[in-house]
């Protein structure tokens, strides 16, 4: 059995030219669509949660499934080394009709398989990295990692609102006045702005303000 898959985002978007596509690809190849699958979802969602994943359940082998693109399927390459692995595993060819790619039981298809499940390898390893450098400038930044306790809460609600206590302060309000705003402690405050010192040129920028309306104010008498 052959299937044609198409798959738009929107129901503002047509799978019109996905099908004329996915017809002439099958007819150079001497294929008969016996199946369309249509659908509206995002290429983000998992495919479990659509109507592919019950397709992909119902394929076996030999039969033969066709999409215009690759992303049609899903759109990170992880994913998509999943799906190829299901569908060389139980013998299921895949084609693309745009890219090209053909994952059937050629030796050419293994070798490109390969090649993807060594580009998801190393995208896995940078999104690993990423991670890593991202929670060690949070922890540079003073961020408490893991699981909260005690006064870490109180402080990450500053923190989380670093922003808003800025502006607040840009404003004229006062270290009160932003302690009664998130309900916390001054001491909670005090730790919270030695570890931003974009917090402390703000108070600082603040108290210039001050003394300066304070030395321009006219003396009376």
């Amino acid at each position: 059995m052959t299937i044609g898959y198409l798959r738009v985002s929107t129901d503002k978007q047509h799978p019109a030219n996905q099908q004329e596509e996915i017809r002439r690809f099958a007819e150079n190849k001497k294929l008969i669509v016996n199946r369309w699958v249509t659908e509206i979802a995002s290429g983000k969602k998992s495919e479990r949660d659509r109507k592919l994943g019950v397709l992909l359940r119902s394929l076996n082998k030999d039969d033969t499934l066709i999409v215009t693109e690759i992303s049609r399927l899903i759109r990170t390459l992880t994913d998509i080394m999943a799906i190829m692995g299901k569908c060389l595993e139980r013998g299921i060819n895949l084609y693309t009709t745009k890219e090209g790619y053909s994952f059937d039981n050629t030796i050419n298809s293994k070798v490109l398989c390969f090649a993807f499940g060594l580009v998801a390898e190393i995208e896995r390893n940078l999104i690993s990295i990423r991670t890593r450098e991202a929670l060690a400038l949070r922890r540079a930044e003073g961020v408490v990692l893991g699981r909260r306790h005690g006064s870490y809460t109180k402080t990450n609600i500053l923190i989380e609102n670093r922003s808003v206590v800025i502006s607040m302060l840009n404003r004229g309000k006062s270290i009160n006045d932003i302690c009664r705003h998130f309900n916390l402690s001054r001491d909670t405050f005090a730790k919270f702005r030695m570890k931003y010192p974009s917090v402390q040129k703000a108070l600082d920028r603040k108290e210039s303000i001050r003394i300066s309306r304070f030395k321009n104010k006219p003396i009376e008498g």
